[in-house]
């Protein structure tokens, strides 16, 4: 049995590594994720999959079954191997500085690794170095002013978790779409700027036509950084009872 808790198995980062065998190739979770995190950058995830992990490492794909049981597994080691980078984050001990670098190496990450935006918010992450930023995050926050107890704390860190899932997709799908179509913003302007003109003339939309003629093309690092500094001021100002 895989666990003295029932039926159900241990967790992949709960099982002890398989026994070495005499191969000509030494194998560990740590390599195979390794190897799966470069294929997923180079391809994306729906270019991973066994059979290239294991041609990469020049094993037969039957062996990475020693390892990991399916999919899931696999992409569980991913994640948890960018969330090690992640906790690497300074500590600070003051709770807005210690969330801040939390979130900006989350981005950091996330733009080298394009696949770890969509797995935000796709799945739960509960490996070791996840938890370890789940808990430096949590701990952080329930250290700000305006968070009174756990209710609070929950409603903090699931504010901040939901708006760096959509910033950071939002970001990555903007990336994805500018390489796809080949073109950049100045292009994207010039393709449909009449368009867009002959439309806001019309008087129909002036909120619209001042953010488009008026509002500046902004940052991309600098505008994740004031929506999120927005969101905590948000989060923690509630004044206590």
């Amino acid at each position: 049995m895989d666990t003295p808790y029932g039926s159900a198995p241990l967790p992949v980062w709960e099982r002890p590594e398989p026994q070495p065998r005499a191969a000509p190739v030494p194998l560990s979770r740590a390599k195979i994720a390794a190897t799966a995190i470069r294929l997923a950058d180079a391809h994306g995830l729906d270019g991973l999959s066994v059979r290239k992990i294991a041609k990469e490492l020049g094993i037969g794909p039957m062996r990475l079954y020693d390892y990991v049981r399916n999919r899931s597994e696999l992409l569980d080691l991913m994640v948890d191997a960018v969330y090690a980078r992640i906790a690497e984050a300074d500590q600070h001990p003051e709770w807005r500085a210690a969330v801040l670098a939390v979130a900006h190496r989350t981005r950091e990450a996330a733009l080298d690794h394009e696949w770890f935006a969509d797995l935000l918010g796709a799945r739960p992450h509960l490996g070791p170095h996840a938890l370890a930023v789940g808990e430096s995050t949590a701990a952080a926050l329930s250290r700000a002013p305006g968070v009174h107890g756990t209710d609070d704390l929950q409603r903090a860190v699931g504010a901040l978790n939901a708006f760096i899932v959509g910033a950071l997709r939002g970001e990555i799908t903007e990336r994805r779409t500018a390489r796809s179509t080949g073109t950049d913003v100045p292009a994207w302007q010039a393709a449909l700027g009449p368009y867009l003109t002959r439309m806001l003339e019309t008087g129909r939309y002036p909120t619209v036509a001042r953010l488009v003629v008026d509002g500046a093309h902004l940052d991309a690092e600098q505008t994740f950084h004031h929506n999120l500094t927005t969101i905590l001021d948000g989060v923690t100002s509630r004044p206590g009872p």
